[in-house]
């Protein structure tokens, strides 16, 4: 999910001083007023929006779902004048949960956005909106307290206690003194009065208006696109998790489950989907004499407010019945005519049904629509009954046969339909735990696809897709365990910072070792019986761990050495995970927390717990018995290995343990011996293994390079491109390609590789010349080759260089001969290096007549790749002057400077032209620049030298910023120093 807006009412000490005298007198006429009155707060907040509302500042999102790596964005601060807020006392409206007083039951809900076709360019749409919600009454209550950000209250009343049997009748009205907002904590608080009786019924009836977001994706928002060569427009929905509120007052906490009726009122030419079917339709005019339609769903089951769905749109659908159960998949129409969402409606009604039968439970809701938004910031949503895509994550067009889209596509659709299980069925009881949503939804994916394709390396894929990103990111000293307390959330903004790659990538591989500890049938018979259990309801961290325990009880063939609930509560409540390190000699195994960047002394760091560790492991090349490691350190003697040339051990078989591994220097040196005499009796998912965990060990001082380096001896003989990729990933960084001072491992590193590259080269690059389209279903390949070939080329293999020059030469004469996508990146930046102005030419005539943003960056960033000075120095001036090519997709001077010849090019620039890339750009992209140039900084004389050089260009603050910024640069680069020069000592005796 995309970080939150956060809002409240800040007033300066200053301010506040001059109030005070006044205070009394406002009080007591605020009083008076609300008394009278019984109206909204004086200070509408739809006003809020032109001091810095969700128009001002839109939260850059990230990926709800899987793709997996969510984006932090600014929060939002709104400066208000005074209001009655100001001055009240502390009380629930503080705290950041509702107070448990009310229980919502039935919401009826009507919508009614403006929007026509013939005002697309209105600048600010609103909507109006009546909802009339169903209460029980739990504790005895003059305040009434339920969410509302930025909506407008045009009349609150409160109805009952409801008689239950008069059909609903009211015996009587509550009255309504006040009604008022508390931003900080987003409240809408009704003063009554008098107070609602404990085990009473009552109705609240609010209408409402509010805005329709434009530049965001949160609450109800319009995406304006293009079909059939007309600008066109459709409204949204994005509640997840906290924007319901943003649509219409509501209880918005997963836990306050309701049933809705759902009403939309839209322009007669667009098509209204919300969670249900349509239930009816009638006609209704406006004040105008305007008609509108009015279009009613059935009843929803019970579920939490973050479901609720809305799209308004002038889209066709393409649709399949799948166990009696309609599946519509709605998007643009020429995309429907060409056929792009013919994929995805054929694996949607298969998917649903495996995951029926595998936990037995069928899906509850008649009909499942998924739409596909021009806009949804590479996200999906899994709304019940209304599944919303970010077209580029369901549509597959025919250009796509050749990219890893297909799968991601199938992966992407199986995460959304695995929550109708883990989260639409079953919810978590409140966000702290949001893991057994996104964590289980991320983990069946992988099950999903399995069946229906077995022939894809599953262990691999999980590896490449979900355990390498966090294993990379996560560490003893990390802030984030998976399972959170709830009382360590202040903020509503702390909710949406959830959605990251702990909650999804590390909850699926805590989920998948627990599956593998257990067993496959175990493992699904306790989540069968757990969603029974709390179908329509909401569950806790403990409920899960209580069923599987029951599962493990039944039988008596799996045995623990603790509770499940102890086993994953070491894992789910503490950051980090750990090292686990075998001496082979003795058969000692200890665990330590992962720390980035291991010291001798640690006593100042304070990860005290161990972890509850299952041992999957292989010696010889045979599976053996589980063990367990819950202590800090303890012998396994059977995993003594001897001097025998067929004698080794790797642990934590298929990776399926959440943690990494280190041996002795006896252990390493037999694996390397194995890899080196047969390295097919190492399975390709533990080669990757070693390389990963051996790279990421010595770069953190856990062992030396030299040992890592040692597994890379036998690569002549790795036939599997994600192994190679592994390697070309640890061992030819981003900062070892772009720095020019290497030059004293680049000819060693060149000849190493290449003679182990050749036979992996040659595999690949035949198949790009003789048939490209055998690549279609190799997904590992796909997402491996541009490292590969990328690589090929920048040690200077002849093969790729005219492989690069041939492909781009075909594509400038017939451009109907696509570039092969996976190394289409690569093909571009060296077509453009290997050539001169009219390869460059002809690439920005090809930028100008692109629309799509992502194949614009692509352009952007391969015309930098360009080794020509001059030819540099026109596209930073074309950058600045924005004339006749406005290149607003990205920093251009940045992309310049990235490059070995471009750093050098870009600095000149600058001292130029700094003011007009100031302007173009913002003074912040000075500072970004000054770090991309000092890159490879490794003296305070160079740093001097760069401050010298930035001086007038940066405010004091800046440069004090840039200061502190370098040297810590410059700090990691002699680190990268020495760690380069030991590498180039051990290529030169092994070269």
């Amino acid at each position: 999910m995309g970080p939150p807006s956060s809002s409240g009412f800040y007033v300066s000490r200053v301010v506040a001083l001059l109030l005070a005298g006044l205070a009394a007198v406002l009080l007591l006429a605020l009083a008076v007023l609300a008394a009278l009155y019984g109206h909204c707060e004086r200070v509408p907040p739809s006003e809020l929006h032109d001091r810095g509302g969700p128009h001002a500042a839109p939260s850059p999102p990230g990926r709800q779902e899987p793709a997996r790596t969510p984006k932090p964005g600014p929060t939002l601060e709104t400066e208000v004048a005074p209001t009655p807020r100001n001055w009240r006392p502390p009380g629930p409206w503080d705290q950041l949960r509702l107070p448990p007083w009310l229980v919502p039951l039935h919401y009826e809900l009507e919508l009614w956005p403006r929007l026509r076709p013939e005002e697309l360019s209105a600048p600010a749409l609103r909507f109006t909106g009546r909802v009339n919600i169903t209460v029980r009454c739990i504790a005895a209550t003059a305040q009434l307290l339920l969410h509302s950000l930025f909506l407008d209250c045009e009349s609150a009343e409160v109805r009952g206690p409801l008689s239950p049997d008069a059909g609903d009748a009211t015996v009587g009205r509550v009255p309504v003194d006040e009604v008022w907002f508390a931003l900080d904590m987003q409240y809408m608080v009704l003063e009554l009065g008098e107070a609602l009786q404990p085990g009473s019924r009552y109705e609240l009836q609010l209408s409402f208006s509010g805005p329709v977001y434009q530049d965001t994706r949160e609450g109800l928002f319009l995406n304006l696109y293009t079909d059939q060569g007309e600008r066109r427009a459709l409204l949204a929905s994005q509640m997840e998790p906290t924007f319901a509120r943003n649509v219409f007052p509501c209880f918005d906490e997963p836990a306050l489950k309701a049933t809705f009726n759902i009403t939309v009122i839209h322009h007669p030419s667009y098509v209204a989907l919300s969670n249900m079917p349509k239930l009816g339709q009638s006609e209704k005019e406006d004040v105008n004499g305007s008609k509108w339609t009015v279009t009613t769903f059935h009843t929803t089951p019970h579920m939490p407010t973050y479901l609720a769905a809305f799209a308004i749109c002038d889209y066709e659908h393409v649709s399949r019945t799948e166990r009696g159960k309609e599946i519509r998949i709605w998007a643009r129409k020429e995309a429907i005519a060409a056929g792009n969402a013919d994929f995805a409606l054929n694996i949607t009604g298969p998917i649903f049904s495996f995951l029926e039968d595998l936990f037995n439970i069928s899906y509850p809701l008649p009909k499942t629509d998924i739409i596909a938004l021009p806009t949804f910031d590479n996200r999906a949503m899994e709304n019940w009954g209304l599944l919303m895509f970010d077209e580029s994550l369901l549509l597959l067009q025919p250009k796509d046969k050749l990219t890893e889209k297909k799968t991601v596509i199938s992966y992407i659709v199986s995460h959304e339909i695995g929550h109708q299980w883990f989260g639409n069925l079953v919810t978590m009881n409140w966000w702290n735990n949001i893991w057994l949503n996104e964590g289980f939804a991320s983990y069946f994916e992988f099950g999903v696809i399995n069946y229906f394709n077995p022939k894809l390396p599953r262990n691999e894929i999980f590896f490449s897709n979900i355990l390498h990103g966090v294993l990379r990111e996560d560490h003893a000293l990390v802030s984030r365990a998976v399972s959170m307390k709830v009382e360590n959330f202040t903020e509503t903004n702390e909710i949406n910072e959830l959605f990251d790659l702990f909650t999804y990538n590390k909850g699926a591989s805590l989920a998948r070792m627990l599956s593998s500890f257990l067993n496959e049938k175990i493992f699904i018979s306790a989540l069968k019986s757990y969603l029974e259990t709390f179908s329509y309801s909401n569950a806790e961290q403990d409920d899960l761990w209580r069923h599987f325990q029951m599962a493990i009880d039944d039988q008596s063939k799996i045995l623990l050495p603790a509770t499940v609930k102890s086993i994953m509560d070491s894992w789910t409540h503490q950051s980090g995970f750990p090292v686990i390190t075998l001496n082979v000699s003795t058969g000692v195994m200890k665990q330590e927390p992962f720390y980035l960047g291991k010291v001798k002394n640690q006593t100042l760091l304070t990860h005290s717990d161990t972890w509850i560790v299952p041992i999957l492991w292989i010696k010889n090349g045979t599976t053996q018995s589980l063990v367990w490691l819950d202590k800090s350190s303890k012998v396994f003697p059977e995993m003594q290995v001897s001097d025998s040339d067929h004698d080794w051990v790797i642990l934590n078989l298929n990776m399926t343990g959440y943690y990494r591994v280190n041996y002795d220097k006896f252990g390493w040196k037999k694996l390397n011996q194995q890899l080196e005499k047969d390295p097919k009796a190492i399975p390709v998912i533990h080669r990757l293994q070693l390389v990963d965990d051996a790279f990421s060990l010595s770069k953190n001082s856990y062992i030396e390079i030299e040992t890592a380096l040692d597994l890379t001896k036998y690569l002549a003989e790795e036939d599997e491109i994600i192994v190679w990729h592994a390697v070309l990933v640890n061992l030819v960084t981003r900062d070892l390609v772009s720095d020019v001072n290497n030059h004293d491992i680049y000819p060693l590193l060149k000849k190493y590789l290449l003679k182990r590259l050749i036979s992996i080269w040659n595999t690949y690059s035949t198949i790009i010349r003789e048939n490209v389209a055998t690549l279609q279903d190799d997904y590992l390949a796909l997402i491996s080759l541009e490292k590969l070939f990328g690589t090929a080329c920048w040690l200077g293999l002849e093969d790729c260089l005219q492989l690069s020059r041939d492909l781009f030469r075909n594509w400038m004469n017939h451009p109907e001969n696509e570039i092969p996508y996976p190394i289409k990146n690569v093909i571009l930046c060296y077509g453009i290096a290997l050539g001169n102005d009219k390869e460059w030419d002809f690439l920005l005539n090809i930028y100008n007549n692109k629309t799509k943003e992502e194949e614009r960056i692509q352009l952007a960033y391969a015309m930098s790749c360009s080794r020509d000075p001059w030819i540099l120095n026109r596209y930073m001036e074309y950058a600045i002057t924005t004339s006749p090519f406005t290149f607003n997709e990205t920093n251009i001077i940045e992309a310049v400077a990235a490059s070995e010849v471009g750093r050098y090019v870009a600095k000149d620039f600058l001292i130029n032209n700094w003011q007009a890339v100031s302007e173009r750009y913002g003074t912040q992209s000075l500072v970004t620049l000054l770090y991309v140039i000092g890159r490879t900084i490794s003296t305070d004389l160079q740093i001097l030298e760069l401050q010298q050089f930035c001086s007038n260009m940066l405010e004091e603050h800046q440069r004090l910023t840039v200061q502190a910024k370098l040297q810590t640069i410059k700090n990691e680069n002699l680190k990268n120093k020495e760690r380069s020069a030991r590498i180039a000592a051990w290529l030169q005796k092994n070269t």
